[in-house]
């Protein structure tokens, strides 16, 4: 039951706070000077009356409040408003699009903390050791290199070498047996969902190399260590469990920031993600687009925190006697 009224507490919280983002979206994006239909009056093709019969099918016409709980209404039906670039509801645009975000950003997540763990308990467990110093100087050679120039770096040398694809999602062959198709998005994956787990991982080593000092050289551990206890059960069954808890905190905030980070390399790498959805939307005016792209990383955020707080409830009782 008390875990049943944290989650329901969090879940409330959660919807007050995309009721206030989806306000300031919508009344920020309609500050934004012109509309889609004032790009169509540089055509000389479409009259002023087609045009001023189209803003009043699309209720752009009506007042701010009204067009807002028309949107409401639209997000209530699944469809998240419409658009006009593409001439569809929002909704089938994001799913796909939703999709291919989260495969990069869970993938790049993955690898990021597989190099992360393992280096950090052994720089850890061997301070000043070899794999200590030069995991913090490879760390902080990444720490100072831009996303965008380590993505670019990457793409060099794909189109140097041949061995991956420079860009894109899938390549253009017509005809592809399914598992011929799957390893060729995993190809198209490798390159984008590297470069986002070495700008993550450095930031992510350091946490783990933290939490884990902390917890090996802490009183207890110090103590069983004196009374024979061994390195490696004092590490697995010890050490481990006191240094979980930030890191699952940890783990939450990564998750969110890579699939919010994940929006510059996708528009460098052409991956098909929410990132160049939102770009060609801003650029074409298409306001629905942007709100439900902003509205989708959000509950991305949320969720992903969320995650992290129910496993730091699960993993730890003072959370839960707290709560």
């Amino acid at each position: 039951m008390r875990a049943a009224r944290y989650l329901v507490r969090r879940l409330r919280h959660s919807v007050l706070l995309f009721v206030a983002i989806s306000v300031l979206a919508f009344a920020i994006s309609q500050l934004a000077p012109g509309t889609f239909l004032d790009e169509m009056r540089l055509n000389r093709q479409m009259s002023a009356q087609t045009i001023d019969s189209l803003r009043v099918q699309y209720g752009l016409d009506r007042p701010l409040p009204v067009r807002y709980l028309r949107w409401l209404a639209s997000v209530a039906t699944g469809e998240f408003g419409y658009s006009l670039a593409y001439n569809m509801p929002v909704s089938k645009l994001l799913w796909a699009r939703m999709q291919n975000t989260l495969l990069l950003g869970t993938t790049a997540m993955l690898i990021g903390w597989a190099l992360a763990v393992p280096l950090g308990i052994w720089a850890a467990f061997r301070p000043r050791s070899w794999v200590d110093r030069s995991s913090s100087a490879v760390s902080t050679l990444l720490l100072g290199t831009p996303e965008l120039a380590l993505a670019m770096l990457f793409m060099l040398g794909a189109a140097h070498f041949g061995i991956l694809p420079t860009g894109g999602m899938t390549s253009s062959h017509s005809q592809q047996t399914r598992w011929l198709a799957i390893a060729d998005v995993v190809r198209h994956l490798v390159m984008p969902s590297v470069v986002l787990a070495l700008a993550s991982a450095p930031i992510l080593l350091r946490h783990v190399r933290a939490a884990m000092l902390e917890a090996w050289n802490s009183p207890f551990v110090q103590a069983a260590k004196g009374h024979g206890v061994g390195n490696n059960r004092l590490l697995l069954r010890h050490a481990l469990p006191v240094a979980a808890n930030p890191l699952i905190s940890l783990f939450g905030l990564s998750l969110a920031g890579l699939i919010s980070g994940s929006f510059l390399i996708e528009v460098i790498t052409g991956w098909p993600g929410l990132g160049p959805l939102f770009i060609n939307a801003v650029f074409a005016r298409d306001l629905h687009v942007v709100i439900a792209v902003v509205m989708v990383f959000s509950v991305l955020l949320v969720l992903a925190n969320l995650a992290g707080d129910l496993l730091l409830y699960a993993a730890d009782p003072r959370v839960r006697a707290e709560c």
